[in-house]
């Protein structure tokens, strides 16, 4: 299997164990956001928007985990280390434009899509998914080592 495919199934892996977090992180944060409903409710308001948004969600899993693969291989070193830098340097590059989407967001309002920009419990709560997402990443790519 190519180093691109398998970042891509890793990415979109780790993406879908996000997914399936969300649940109980919200009652853990007790911050009902979703970042399903985020994705899945920018295309629709109807009944597909989580099957969308689940899909959209490991698509962007999928591609983050591609990027991540060409960083790593440059970066060299613990491949667990750097996948969970990269997850934390992509939550605190874009929690800023929550702001937009605060603001501009179709669904804004729903109860999954409170504000989050201004909010401590969000930040918190998307802290740790992006932890999450760079542990998952990072052991479904850890480099194995040559048996001597």
């Amino acid at each position: 299997m190519s180093r691109a495919r398998r970042a891509a199934i890793a990415g979109a892996s780790a993406a879908t164990v996000w997914s399936l977090v969300e649940p109980i992180d919200r009652r853990v944060f007790r911050f009902p956001y979703s970042d399903v409903a985020l994705l899945g409710k920018a295309v629709t308001r109807g009944p597909l928007w989580r099957p969308l948004g689940l899909v959209a969600h490991a698509a962007n899993g999928a591609a983050a985990g591609v990027l991540f693969e060409r960083v790593d291989r440059r970066v060299g070193g613990s491949t667990m280390r750097n996948a969970v830098a990269f997850a934390m340097v992509e939550h605190l590059a874009l929690y800023p434009l929550t702001a937009l989407t605060d603001r501009y967001h179709p669904a804004r309002g729903d109860v999954e899509l409170p504000p989050l920009s201004r909010s401590p419990r969000g930040f918190a709560q998307a802290t740790f998914r992006h932890l999450l997402f760079g542990v998952v990443l990072g052991a479904l790519l850890r480099r194995r080592r040559p048996r001597p």
